[in-house]
Parts: C-alpha cells; sequence; structure tokens
C-alpha cells in the first residue's frame, strides 16, 4: 500500500500519540531527583562538572561502588529545543550497577546553538568526562540524544583519535539519523536546520568511523516514522562496513523505551555493555 506522509509535525509528535503521554516528562523528575540524592550521599555522584564556557556545558557524573570497568555517556532527547539532563538521572542505574561511571551532559539548546554546534559541544562533554574516567567507552543517547551519540562515530565525529579509539560501543534509542524530514515541521522554526546542515549533520547521509558498532533499538508501538529512522542509520551503515542491530522493543513507546536503563539485567544494557 501507497503512503505518503502530508503531516510531518505529527509523524514526529510522540506525546500526543501515547496514552496519558502528558505524563512525560514529568514522571521523570521525581525518580531522577531521588536517584541523584542517594548517590550523592554515597559520594558517588559529582554534580555540574564543567566541559565548557557556557551555562549549560555541564555534565553530572555517576560512579560505581569499586573502580569503573568504563565509561557510559548517555545524551538527552528533547529535540535540541528542550528539557536538561536532569530528567533522566535514574537512568544511569543499570550501567552504574554493572560497574560503569556514567556522564550525563547536557548542552546548549537550539535557537541559541545550531544543530552543528550541539554536536560540538556533545564532543567536548565527552571528552571533558573520559579524562575523569579510564577504559573503553559506550555511548547512548535518546531521540536526539540517538543522533549525537551516532554523530560522534561518524568519519566527520568532533572527538580526538584518542577519544574516538576507546568507544567500544555506541546505543541509538529511537534516534533521529536523517535531518532532512524536520526541515517541513513548526519545531524546525527553532532548530533552525537548513538543507546544507542536515546533509552535514545527519549520520544516515554520513559514512561511519572505522570498526564502528552501533545498535540502533525503538520500541514497537512508536511513531512509524522512528521505527523507519532506526532501520535506515543501520541498513545504511551495514553497507558502509560498520557493524549494526536493528532492535524493535515489543510493547514500548517513545518514552518508556528508556526504562531498560534501569535494570542491569535488561537486555538493553546487554546490547549497550556487550
Amino acid at each position: 500500500m501507497r503512503h505518503r506522509i502530508s503531516d510531518w509535525d505529527n509523524a514526529y509528535a510522540n506525546g500526543i500519540n501515547i496514552p496519558q503521554g502528558d505524563r512525560w516528562p514529568a514522571a521523570w523528575v521525581e525518580p531522577a531527583r531521588h536517584f541523584r540524592e542517594t548517590l550523592g550521599a554515597a559520594g558517588r555522584a559529582k554534580l555540574g562538572l564543567v566541559y565548557g564556557e557556557k551555562p549549560r556545558n555541564r555534565f553530572d557524573l555517576f560512579m560505581p561502588e569499586s573502580t569503573p570497568k568504563g565509561l557510559v555517556v548517555f545524551v538527552h532527547g528533547g529535540f535540541w529545543i528542550g528539557l536538561d539532563n536532569s530528567y533522566w538521572s535514574h537512568y544511569a542505574r543499570g550501567a552504574v550497577e554493572r560497574g560503569h561511571a556514567v556522564a550525563m551532559p547536557m548542552y546548549t539548546l537550539a535557537p541559541e546553538n545550531r544543530i552543528s554546534e550541539i554536536t560540538l559541544e556533545i564532543g567536548k562533554a565527552i571528552e571533558a568526562a573520559a579524562r575523569k574516567v579510564p577504559g573503553p567507552i559506550r555511548l547512548i543517547g535518546h531521540s536526539a540524544g540517538g543522533h549525537l551519540v551516532t554523530r560522534m562515530i561518524c568519519a566527520t565525529s568532533p572527538l580526538s583519535d584518542g577519544v574516538r579509539s576507546r568507544i567500544a560501543n555506541v546505543v541509538s534509542l529511537s534516534g533521529v539519523h536523517d535531518l532532512r524530514p524536520l526541515l517541513a515541521t513548526k519545531m524546525n522554526e527553532k532548530q533552525r536546520i537548513d538543507r546544507e546542515e542536515a546533509h552535514r549533520e545527519s549520520p544516515a547521509l554520513l559514512e561511519p568511523m572505522p570498526n564502528a558498532r552501533v545498535t540502533c533499538w525503538v520500541g514497537a508501538g512508536e511513531r512509524a516514522e522512528f521505527i523507519r529512522q532506526n532501520a535506515l542509520l543501520a541498513n545504511i551503515w551495514k553497507g558502509l562496513g560498520a557493524e549494526t542491530e536493528v532492535i524493535e522493543e515489543p510493547d514500548r513507546h517513545h518514552f518508556n523505551v528508556l526504562d531498560g536503563m534501569e535494570d542491569p539485567a535488561h537486555p538493553l544494557m546487554d546490547a549497550l555493555l556487550s
């Protein structure tokens, strides 16, 4: 059956297309606060670490009970125009309990920053976190964060050669890997993506760095565009020599697809920490 998308805003709208979807992101606030306070009381949370000059150039670092096996960096979503890292602190639990340090940066949002500038900021955040935690680095990001972590393993990554060589694995959760469809949305009044930037900043239109590994993970109940974007990157990059995998997790939508990050035994954590 042929199908053409006529309403691009609806194609990328999550809350209004999920039952009781208006509960998010507020539903994350309390568990995130509790996690920060709990690890802070144990001396295992370093909050507001600086990686750049702008007010939002900060990251939180959560530590395991023993010497870290490596570093996980989680990059939050919000279509590059909203939210900050404080909403997702509790999603560090799974990796922390499996012995990894977890860094959660925030970044300067659009329209103050263009997407290309956000890419550079996330690169600086990862570099700063990498200086604090030795060992292999694994990246995971949600939605816009999925774009940003896969952008880090493109051939045109802003990361230094030393940090690139430490990246063991990447997971994109419900990532947006081709920015061109967003040109037709009202969100783009703030994102300010133009066609040239869409081509320059879309991982699906770029080549992966050598030895790139990425799992593209999406909820099977998500909007069709997120499922398409999920498969798109894995399909293209597999043809360019990357090691890729596509997962559509049953009974998950754009918000609760993150829940596996809280459970150290969840297959999502296995995919990330493999």
